[in-house]
């Protein structure tokens, strides 16, 4: 009895291997495709039946990509956004947070049930944009920060790790005299690095990936972000596969618009590729802790 209890695990568990194989293949193909076709020669591209490896392997798309200014000027753009608007959402975020954690403040139930309300309903694209303009963050770096510095749906996650913590905590340090900032700032924040990287992941992500912004509310191309570039370059690409002139400032040599839009693709995602394996263990416990026990 037991080796066919062994035998039918045996086979379950083959079965759901080579499930999950299937699965992880169909994930990851894609983006394997798209890295091979980006080295790959732009006319023996157009020929097709390239599958798993680069058939004619060449830098020229890459060399196409960098010798433009703009593109340079865009991954500045992405990049200050990325860091600026990243620590300012955590720190004022988290500083709401700690607030809405004590249930003594006045109007926290009522703030509670209008926060709940912005999460499932929004004011629309046009009463923003006409919002943004009169404010003046129309063509202004600032759109990709002040908008950003508060989410409600991180501020709970950031709330349910604060009230897990040791009240103790803060009143010991309240009887060696410390106010609330100090206490925040100075204890709270630094204990709550798990929540923290997190919460920094989820909007760091968020905004390296961001192009609706930068195409909605931004128009001096000095300011656009290297995704928005990456979007009006594929907009603005032929719909056959032909050898064109790339639009958006990309160097006049003549190179497969495929092979250069994957090989900005390329280039766009992998810097936040290499930093999530780093962040990936923070995210898994902040979730746990900030959202499950929460």
């Amino acid at each position: 009895m037991s080796e066919r209890i062994v035998a039918r695990r045996t086979i379950g568990d083959n079965v759901i291997t080579v499930f999950m194989v299937i699965i992880c293949f169909l994930a990851l193909y894609p983006v394997w495709y798209t890295l091979i076709v980006s080295f790959n020669n732009s006319e023996d591209t157009l020929r097709g039946g390239i599958y798993f490896f680069p058939r004619k392997f060449t830098l020229e798309s890459y060399r196409t990509v960098f010798q433009d200014k703009s593109i340079i000027k865009a991954f500045g753009i992405t990049i200050m956004r990325t860091l600026v608007g990243t620590v300012t959402s955590v720190v004022f975020t988290s500083m709401v947070a700690y607030s809405f954690s004590k249930k003594h403040i006045m109007g926290n139930k009522v703030y509670m049930i209008i926060g709940t309300i912005t999460m499932f309903f929004g004011g629309g694209l046009i009463p923003t944009f006409i919002l943004y303009k009169n404010i003046g963050l129309y063509d202004n770096f600032l759109v990709y920060v002040i908008p950003s510095m508060f989410n409600f749906y991180n501020m709970i996650i950031f709330m349910s790790f604060f009230r897990e913590m040791p009240v103790e905590i803060e009143e010991s340090a309240k009887l060696d005299g410390a106010n609330d900032i100090f206490i925040f700032f100075r204890i709270i924040f630094p204990l709550s690095m798990p929540v923290i990287a997190t919460i920094a992941l989820f909007n760091g992500v968020w905004q390296w990936n961001d192009y609706f912004t930068g195409v909605m509310y931004i128009n001096n191309s000095d300011l656009q972000p290297i995704q928005t570039f990456l979007y009006r370059i594929i907009a603005s690409a032929s719909a056959s596969k032909a050898v064109v002139s790339l639009p958006a400032g990309i160097s006049a040599q003549q190179v497969s618009s495929q092979s250069v839009r994957l090989a900005t693709m390329v280039v766009t995602t992998l810097p936040i590729v290499c930093v999530y394996p780093f962040l990936q263990k923070y995210f898994v416990k902040g979730m746990l802790v900030g959202s499950v026990k929460g």
